[in-house]
């Protein structure tokens, strides 16, 4: 038994550990003695052979134990094992039992005045302080930076292990050391000192603390630290140490202290710290699944020219409750051509919780919020690869959670929707192509904020098609009723030509409209809706063409062009015009857009905007032909003042100035439609804009009825005089069923 001098330390002296960091209460150095011996005996008995030396603590002095050198009895340990423990990694434990925290003020005290601020101390063990705000006169919290790490802390338990020595009895005393242990002043210092291997020794102490929002905001620097001093040689063990300590922090249940984080890039940080990171790891097999945390999942595989398509799925759960959501990356053929034979690394990494914590920079003209509905996928690519191909699980599945395709912009710190076309989107799933860069890594889908989902809309739209196609309808009747009694020259034979072409074009796209919006897309459906998208521009387009032809009208009958033409050859230029030039820019947009997925939107069976801008295959002939329109009633308004038209032609100059009547007030109508129309577009546009659009739109159908029909005294005179000839066909029937002499026939029948 070692009866060598011995130090005397004293609880109250404070060069004796606090019984706190151990997580109990003993009354004197007796009770340190036996309970820290009974624990490393446990530990190092065989090779101890009972004899062992502390660094710090060493044998009390006499009058408090029962002699120098006192080794407790085995049999006293029962009566101290569970009170302490010393095990690397284990939370701190009160007397209890319980996990020991840093309990904060959650409020100030004083007056609330709007916009003042305060700040409140931490609790005891914690550094910082926690910020308030007075809002609607409560005062809210609006920073906090309480932490209880550091790096001293970090590597106090590794150091403080590595200077317990278990002595043999030939090992003499003035061998062992006895300094205090060295300063760390760096997280890589620490590292490269205590586990240089695999990174292990700080994952106990980051995993056993409280997770405040100055612990995190702590754990994103030591990160970030690691990722930038560190990165040089990064194993699988190393990767595993990194992600347990980032899994720490993305924790469900520290995502909302990540509001009160100060510093609002820190999110954006972590990202990039953990791509940095995994730029550098080192795969050795084929395909690997490195990390399979919680909250972070990590897998690569190696790459080749003769690689055939390769992909990577992830499952996890959003929260420990939730199924799991599905993400995937796939890497096409024609991209792994470009690699050398030589092999590459792919690596992705899998974060479910991420995207509720990223914070974006300040946008001006993004007043909505996006909120990511998936996985936040990142991928570490060798230079040559730029395109690959995502599908994402969607976290909120109604029907309204439109989604958007993006990429995170490092540099920038936010979403970036030119990083992604969406190449579908149905109920539950989402695929992506995106365009991979240094700056661009890291892959989700947003909730669309453009998608106005008001009710309002959709009862004008229901509403107003109905009365467009009723009305429509009932514009074909007319024309088919007064049709003998209105063409009765060429101007006015193809104004009316004009007129049912308008109605029927109208009609039509109306009408595939509505088989459009009827279904949702799915993948077996992507033919249809291509078709319903492909008919309804066309139609849409018919509609704008034809008025262009009525425009023409206006100007043969005033400059007199084509005074010989024949009816025949202006019915040909009519319909080369009305559906020749639509049935050419359709084609072309889809030969062109189509190739790529780019001719409809991945939500709506209707031209595409976002990606490809298809939809300016409607938008600019539309508002050209509304403003080629407006230029010839201008011409029209001046010409008509001229003496020079004959009475001769008084009649085709009536029906001139009756199609420049119809003409100037159809035209600006379609053209403020859909003048509100390229206005919704704009992200974030007032409702008012859609609500106006939606009834312009929806009452197409009317106003032509209105004003091409129903507004033109010459049709309504032919209308009365039909309704009158057949009045008095149907009198003269009536009339000659009753004569006597029809009764004498019917007597001499009978007889």
């Amino acid at each position: 038994m070692y009866t060598g001098p011995c130090k005397v330390l004293h609880l109250s002296s404070g060069l004796l550990p606090n019984s706190g960091r151990f997580g109990i209460v003993l009354s004197n150095e007796y009770q340190v003695i036996t309970s820290l011996w009974c624990q490393l005996y446990k530990t190092h008995a065989p090779q101890a052979s009972g004899r062992l030396l502390l660094n710090y603590l060493v044998i009390p002095s006499k009058a408090q134990v029962k002699k120098p050198g006192y080794i407790p009895n085995l049999g006293e340990c029962s009566h101290y094992r569970s009170k302490i423990h010393l095990k690397a990694g284990d939370k701190l434990q009160s007397p209890e039992g319980k996990p020991k925290t840093g309990r904060i003020q959650e409020k100030c005290y004083g007056p609330c005045i709007s916009s003042s601020n305060c700040s409140q101390p931490c609790a005891k063990d914690f550094h910082g302080e926690i910020g308030f705000t007075c809002n609607q006169k409560k005062w809210q919290k609006s920073t906090e930076t309480c932490t209880s790490l550091s790096v001293e802390k970090l590597f106090k338990d590794s150091t403080g292990a590595s200077r317990l020595s278990v002595a043999a009895a030939s090992i003499p005393l003035h061998i062992l050391d006895f300094r205090a242990p060295e300063t760390i002043e760096s997280v890589a210092q620490g590292i490269r000192k205590n586990c240089p291997l695999d990174y292990a020794c700080i994952i106990d102490v980051v995993k056993s603390s409280e997770m405040t929002s100055g612990n995190i905001a702590f754990i994103v620097e030591l990160l970030k630290n690691i990722s930038t001093d560190l990165s040089d040689d990064v194993t699988r063990e190393k990767m595993k140490s990194y992600s347990e300590v980032a899994n720490h922090i993305l924790d469900t249940a520290a995502i909302s202290n990540w509001a009160f984080i100060p510093n609002k890039n820190a999110s954006s940080d972590l990202l990039q710290s953990v791509n940095m990171f995994a730029r550098h790891l080192h795969i050795h097999n084929k395909s690997e699944n490195i990390v399979n945390e919680l909250f972070i999942q990590t897998k690569g595989f190696h790459i080749n020219h003769n690689t055939s398509e390769k992909s990577l799925s992830f499952s996890m759960s959003t929260n420990n409750t939730t199924e799991d959501i599905l993400g995937m990356v796939q890497i096409p053929r024609q991209e792994l051509r470009k690699l050398w034979p030589n092999a590459f690394r792919a690596i992705s990494i899998a974060f479910p919780t991420l995207g509720a914590i990223l914070r974006e920079a300040h946008l001006q003209n993004v007043s909505l919020p996006r909120p990511v509905n998936g996985l936040v996928l990142s991928v570490i690519l060798p230079e040559r690869l730029q395109e690959i191909v995502l599908t994402f699980e969607k976290i909120n599945k109604s029907h309204n959670a439109r989604a958007q395709c993006v990429g995170w912009h490092s540099k920038k710190r936010r979403w970036d929707e030119k990083a992604c076309q969406m190449i579908l989107d149905i109920k539950n799933e989402v695929k992506c192509r995106c365009n991979y860069t240094s700056t661009v890594m890291s892959f989700s889908i947003l909730m669309s904020p453009k998608s106005m989902t008001d009710k309002v809309l959709d009862y004008i739209t229901c509403i107003g098609l109905s009365v467009s196609i009723l009305s429509l309808v009932l514009c074909l009747i007319i024309e088919a009723t007064v049709w003998s009694r209105v063409v009765v020259t060429e101007i006015s034979y193809m104004r009316h030509v004009c007129i049912v072409n308008i109605a029927v074009s109208l009609l039509t796209a109306n009408v595939w409209f509505i088989i459009g919006s009827n279904f949702n897309i799915k993948a077996q459906d992507y033919n249809v809706c291509l078709a319903v998208t492909f008919f309804s521009h066309f139609f849409y387009l018919s509609l704008f063409f034809w008025m262009l032809f009525k425009a023409l009208l206006i100007i043969y009958g005033i400059l007199v062009i084509f005074r010989r033409m024949t009816k025949s050859r202006m019915m040909v230029i009519g319909f080369a015009i009305g559906y020749g030039c639509p049935l050419i820019i359709a084609v072309t947009t889809v030969a062109i857009t189509e190739p790529g997925n780019g001719y409809m939107r991945p939500e709506a069976c209707w031209l595409n905007w976002d990606n490809t801008k298809a939809l300016l295959a409607f938008a600019i002939p539309a508002l050209v032909i509304v403003a080629v329109n407006l230029i010839v009633v201008l011409v029209v308004a001046v010409n008509t003042q001229r003496p020079s038209i004959g009475s001769s032609k008084s009649q085709d100059v009536a029906i001139i100035m009756r199609i420049s009547k119809n003409v100037a007030i159809l035209t600006p109508l379609l053209g403020l439609t859909w003048g509100f129309g390229i206005a919704t577009l704009i992200e974030g546009t007032s409702l008012t804009f859609h609500i106006i659009f939606a009834l312009l739109n929806a009452f197409q159908g009317f106003f032509i009825l209105l004003f091409g029909t129903i507004m033109d005294h010459k049709i309504r005179d032919a209308l009365r005089m039909r309704m009158s000839s057949l009045k008095g066909k149907s009198r003269a029937a009536e009339n000659a069923s009753l004569s006597p002499t029809n009764g004498s026939k019917l007597m001499n029948r009978q007889g």
